[in-house]
């Protein structure tokens, strides 16, 4: 479907990450699976090319955007999936700020990191797409609707921090309007993986083949295709509130 492409996927090595990073290289993209231990995924198959990343570490992320330079040129895709909560159980006055710095270092600084670095590249691209992945619980609408029960017990960092993941969206994507790049936000839904192992609630019965499908929607749009949204889980018709 989008011969030649490249792309890159953060938290590439297992759940949703590996999910994406495989079906966008069954749909014939090569595809870089970034993980801090790029050995995690297994085996990577014909289309995709483990590499060490860890969006905290800039030296990290410049070793990598630099790889794919050298072998590719440029870079059409960028999927920010890697993402941490802090741990369970903490009600929300128990936070502190350190929890908070924390998850804010992936979720927050470890995307502007990714896609400072990755700009140049995108910029070579016909087009070039970046999907962030939020979540329901970034949603200050939803948030904020008195009908609508969503767990708030232990999501402070992780909340907060997505819901500053969508202000990144929309600004980024008002911003790169003119260079063409579209940035959007999505929902997997409720995914049982290791981030939420430990979770004092039910975990969702989703499949990670389930909560990949809208990610790998955004990230293969034509070019005339949406920027600036926020969508998912289970379609692209399904428009989340900001």
């Amino acid at each position: 479907m989008h011969p030649h492409e490249v792309a890159l996927v953060t938290g590439g090595g297992k759940g949703i990450g590996k999910e994406i990073a495989g079906r966008l290289a069954a749909h014939g993209l090569t595809v870089y699976r970034g993980a801090r231990n790029p050995e995690q995924g297994g085996a990577a198959g014909p289309n995709i090319r483990p590499v060490r990343l860890d969006v905290t570490d800039e030296a990290s992320v410049a070793a990598a955007v630099e790889a794919i330079e050298a072998e590719t040129g440029r870079l059409d895709v960028l999927v920010n999936n890697a993402g941490i909560t802090s741990e369970w159980g903490l009600r929300t006055t128990d936070f502190t700020a350190a929890h908070l710095r924390e998850v804010y270092e992936v979720n927050v600084f470890g995307v502007v990191t990714m896609i400072s670095a990755c700009l140049p590249l995108l910029r070579r691209s016909p087009n070039p797409r970046v999907v962030n992945l939020s979540s329901g619980l970034a949603s200050l609408t939803l948030l904020s609707d008195p009908e609508i029960s969503l767990p708030t017990e232990g999501f402070l960092a992780y909340s907060s921090s997505k819901a500053a993941l969508n202000a990144l969206t929309l600004l980024y994507a008002e911003t790169l309007r003119a260079d063409g790049i579209k940035v959007n936000a999505v929902s997997p839904g409720m995914v049982p993986t290791d981030q939420n192992a430990g979770a004092p609630f039910p975990r969702g019965h989703r499949t990670v083949a389930e909560g990949a499908a809208v990610p790998v929607l955004l990230a293969t749009v034509p070019a005339d295709g949406p920027s600036g949204v926020f969508r998912g889980p289970d379609s692209l018709e399904d428009v989340i509130p900001w």
